[in-house]
């Protein structure tokens, strides 16, 4: 697409098949230290991020390291790349091990102001089909800002939790999360990258990271809960090593508040749906 105007992206679409191997669902499993899904067993919530990655050629990068723009995605020339957030609806499992697809379509371009400045929001839509059913529905909420100074504190109160766990996202547990998502963004892995080109004080953990650690800890604190819906936004950056804590609240049956925060205050939040499982389920 040969314009600049970046709303005549919308309507762009992508499409990537997938086989879901095993052998990628042990390397995740090792990345945050879970129990491994055999072939022919569901894929944890969130661990689909880390499939359906179409390969780009070194020469095909931007300087940050994402792929270079004005393809899938419009150009935003200028502007630093971030997933701001996203939705999702848990119809199905998907299965390790079995054939998958990811559609995907842009479904709006929004300009906005924000305290940065000038924002640019994509909305992507994503459905990830097996067996020609629709297992998973996704959008997800991508922001192009002006470069700008980060906010690394936030002043919000947060409810006493019924749960709680610690994370340390040490530069490992980053370049395992970059290396099983392909994912070459240089800000969560370059150190004289995002401090000097981004102006970061240190490496950034991974907003897909930090959701997935979220609904890690719900997971363990109701193991007899099915995941309806997950909604999650990023308000203010993480910085590794620094530990945060993820952290959830039951709102109302069926209704779960999560967040992460450290001693800055929160950095992300999210909203759960849950269906209680009997034994007949």
């Amino acid at each position: 697409m040969s314009t600049d105007n970046p709303r005549d992206w919308i309507g762009n679409g992508e499409r990537c098949e997938d086989d879901l191997a095993p052998a990628l669902a042990d390397r995740i499993a090792a990345t945050f230290g879970a129990p491994r899904p055999e072939p022919g067993q569901a894929l944890p919530h969130l661990w689909h991020w880390a499939f359906f990655q179409i390969p780009v050629d070194a020469e095909g990068l931007g300087a940050d390291g994402h792929p270079a723009r004005g393809g899938f995605l419009p150009p935003a020339h200028g502007r630093n790349r971030m997933w701001a957030g996203g939705r999702l609806w848990f119809h199905a499992p998907l299965w390790v091990g079995e054939p998958a697809v990811r559609e995907s379509e842009i479904t709006d371009i929004q300009e906005k102001q924000g305290r940065s400045g000038a924002l640019l929001f994509v909305t992507v839509r994503h459905r990830y089909r097996q067996a020609a059913a629709v297992a998973v529905e996704e959008e997800q909420d991508i922001v192009y800002r002006e470069p700008s100074a980060p906010r690394l504190s936030l002043d919000r109160p947060m409810p006493d939790p019924d749960w709680s766990e610690t994370i340390t996202p040490d530069p490992t547990l980053l370049f395992r999360y970059s290396a099983v998502t392909f994912n070459s963004h240089r800000i969560h892995y370059d150190w004289p990258y995002v401090t000097d080109a981004e102006g970061y004080p240190g490496l950034v953990v991974h907003g897909p990271l930090i959701a997935t650690t979220l609904l890690h800890a719900f997971a363990r604190a109701h193991p007899g809960a099915r995941i309806d819906t997950f909604a999650f936004r990023g308000l203010r950056p993480l910085i590794a090593p620094a530990p945060f804590m993820a952290r959830g609240v039951i709102e109302s049956p069926g209704a779960a508040r999560l967040w992460a925060a450290n001693d800055n205050g929160p950095a992300h939040e999210a909203e759960l749906t849950f269906t209680e499982q009997t034994q007949d389920d």
